[in-house]
């Protein structure tokens, strides 16, 4: 058992080291799981010089040095640059599109992963290992890789180096090439018990009362749950702002930006439509959807809308008058009886 591990990953951990004995294992794992901490524990484990138990990282030894400060010659990483300038990992072995954070550039970051970061790696596995082990790629978020890259990667998949392992992490595997995953070992990750989840989260400081909300607002992902919790957000708040937003009192709702207020209005809109239909919601307790009826219809075309906009949340829009437009939206929406 590995005490660096969140307490829900330490049996897949454990699973994968004993069993996995393939060059490329398919990591499916929802964010707000931790997918990434066990991806880099993995990798740790894999590149360690002196493992223990059934084969867990050490943490102690060069190699793991190495690997926690991102710059071990025999581990690469493959992330989109903007996700390595959100999480701050531009380490020297982290590899973007091969441009990584150029600051005179004025384009904006990418969120692909583009075919010459792949080759890069396909080079890099076809070296012999710099401290005599194992080498490994790292791919996060393998879906997204744009179509040559994908290509890219299959061909080493098809006649994989001896003594490179390769790590694909995302959430939605079934945007893969059908080939790249029939190459794979998947592991999909399940969500925790909800004991287990709690536990941790009250462990992180949270009450009982805000860890049980929070993470049924955040679909029981710890993570996600904890992330809202230090965003400053308790149970009363999450409970009070649908009420709140329908009656457009504005100033006291939270302080989100679009690319936050557009899966939480997508989390009221999906429990109020479940509501219609007699069932239990999800996200929010019955007692916060007290007094809001709107029609199956408007709920419809309000998903809709909210759909378009989600894949518009990362322009450069101006963030404020995006959000003031999603609020009044809501509201409009959570008054119509249609």
């Amino acid at each position: 058992m590995s005490a660096s591990l969140l307490p829900w990953l330490q049996a897949p951990a454990e699973d994968i080291l004993a069993r996995h004995q393939g060059h490329a294992l398919l990591l499916q794992a929802a964010e707000g799981l931790g997918g990434w901490q066990l991806a880099h524990h993995l990798a740790a484990s894999w590149l360690c010089e002196a493992p223990v138990g059934p084969g867990h990282a050490c943490g102690e030894c060069a190699s793991c040095r190495l690997v926690g400060a991102f710059t071990h010659p025999d581990l690469q990483w493959v992330v989109p640059e903007a996700i390595a300038l959100e999480r701050g990992w531009l380490p020297e072995g982290a590899e973007d599109d091969g441009k990584a954070s150029k600051s005179t550039s004025k384009a904006k970051p990418s969120r692909e992963i583009k075919v010459d970061a792949l080759r890069k790696a396909v080079a890099f596995s076809q070296q012999s290992s710099s401290r005599g082990g194992h080498k490994v790629v790292l791919i996060y978020p393998a879906d997204a890789m744009n179509h040559i890259a994908a290509n890219t990667l299959l061909k080493t998949l098809e006649e994989p180096p001896g003594d490179t392992k390769f790590i694909l992490l995302c959430a939605q595997p079934h945007q893969l090439l059908p080939t790249i995953r029939s190459r794979c070992q998947t592991r999909a990750l399940s969500l925790p018990q909800a004991e287990v989840a709690l536990g941790w989260l009250t462990s992180q400081g949270l009450s009982a009362v805000d860890a049980q909300t929070l993470l049924a607002a955040c679909g029981d992902l710890p993570l996600d749950a904890l992330a809202l919790a230090q965003s400053g957000v308790k149970a009363e708040h999450w409970n009070q702002w649908p009420s709140r937003l329908a009656k457009g009192q504005w100033q006291q709702l939270p302080d989100w930006t679009p690319a936050q207020w557009v899966p939480a209005l997508q989390k009221l809109g999906h429990d109020l439509l479940v509501k219609c239909h007699g069932a239990t919601p999800r996200y929010f307790s019955p007692q916060a959807l007290d007094g809001l009826a709107p029609g199956e219809a408007s709920l419809h075309g309000w998903l809709d809308e909210l759909r378009d906009t989600q894949r518009q949340v990362d322009h450069t829009w101006n963030a404020g008058l995006m959000t003031e437009h999603l609020v009044r939206q809501a509201r409009s929406r959570l008054n119509s009886k249609a």
